[in-house]
């Protein structure tokens, strides 16, 4: 596009990447997350794990404590998972067909199409929200995205447009096009050069293009966490099992479907984790913080209190002291907790 050699494009540490490990990387990162948001992490990534056997070789626990308040961490798992995969199975060498980069685990179409044109120069086109919006508005296309014949059409259309002898900067205009001319917000119509050719524009639906199903009510679940003080140490356990936040720490939890008031949750809590309430007359430090996932909504109630001796409560969990807490990957309501104490004392 010549919109796109004319420098509007977006300044972003892997623009102009050939190297297919830090382009996946890169894609994996920005998946459902903002480019302000993933470029420190990518920074991060890149310094810490420089090539795919370095990521390999890592332990899950360095992986995720890297990834940590990124959010969608099933990305992460998939993301060790490839890289151990490419590394022994592969000999570290990357997958070079457009076939092959879609079963590696984690990676959909528009991640190895992004992968294929960006390393390989191969003719595939991406199709992420940017390239949506702008082909919605242009075409003036009204069937739903998110719907798998939306799905299709979209793809149809994209792959008729891209320019073949330049894939990847063709794929890379159209979603710099869409992130800062064709926005989802206040698109800047006034000096869009394809508004004399944009339907949405001459028939005034750019505010309701593209078009989406109706959104599906969240999941509202409520946490309360329990973090008790004993020596200067705070129990905390991994979760395990395919809920949210698998393979990260937490302290002692209490899940509800409701809100509970403050004396039910008491015995609730004394029945779950015995001995944890102190025989002292300290009282208890309530905080609260709330985190919007993709399907679900968690409203987290930590309670502080310091113990006069330690519970027995098994192998589940570790006592770990203020420095080791740093050294855990923790979910992001967790983290802004720890914070939060720490201002506190």
């Amino acid at each position: 596009m010549i919109w796109h050699r004319e420098s509007n494009h977006r300044k972003m540490p892997w623009r102009g990447e050939k190297d297919p490990y830090r382009i996946w990387l890169s894609e994996i990162i920005l998946q459902q997350t903002r480019v302000e948001q993933g470029w420190g992490y990518y920074e991060r990534f890149v310094q810490q794990f420089p090539n795919i056997r370095s990521l390999a070789s890592a332990s899950e626990q360095t992986v995720l404590k890297c990834w940590e308040g990124l959010g969608y961490y099933s990305r992460c798992r998939n993301l060790i998972h490839t890289a151990r995969y490419i590394a022994h199975e592969r000999n570290g060498t990357f997958p070079s067909t457009y076939d092959e980069i879609l079963q590696l685990k984690g990676v959909g179409p528009y991640t190895a199409a992004a992968i294929a044109s960006f390393a390989f120069n191969l003719p595939h086109a991406v199709l992420d929200g940017n390239v949506f919006r702008v082909l919605a508005r242009y075409h003036g296309a009204d069937t739903p995205i998110d719907r798998p014949d939306g799905k299709r059409f979209f793809q149809q259309l994209a792959q008729l447009t891209l320019d073949p002898n330049k894939p990847g900067d063709y794929n890379q205009a159209m979603m710099d096009f869409g992130a800062t001319v064709c926005k989802p917000q206040s698109p800047a119509c006034p000096s869009c050069p394809l508004r004399s050719t944009c339907v949405a524009f001459w028939e005034k639906k750019v505010g309701t293009l593209p078009v989406k199903s109706p959104s599906k009510k969240k999941r509202i679940r409520w946490f309360y966490y329990l973090v008790p003080e004993w020596k200067g140490k705070i129990p905390v356990r991994q979760r395990v099992g395919s809920d949210v936040w698998e393979g990260l720490w937490e302290p002692p939890l209490l899940e509800s479907h409701k809100l509970l008031r403050f004396h039910v949750l008491q015995k609730q809590m004394v029945r779950l984790y015995p001995a944890a309430w102190p025989r002292s007359k300290s009282k208890y430090v309530i905080s609260k913080h709330k985190q919007t996932l993709s399907h679900q909504y968690i409203e987290g109630c930590f309670l502080r209190c310091r113990l006069d001796q330690r519970p027995a409560w098994g192998p589940a969990f570790k006592w770990v002291s203020k420095r080791q807490i740093s050294q855990l990957p923790f979910p992001k309501m967790i983290l802004v907790q720890w914070k939060q104490a720490a201002l506190n004392g």
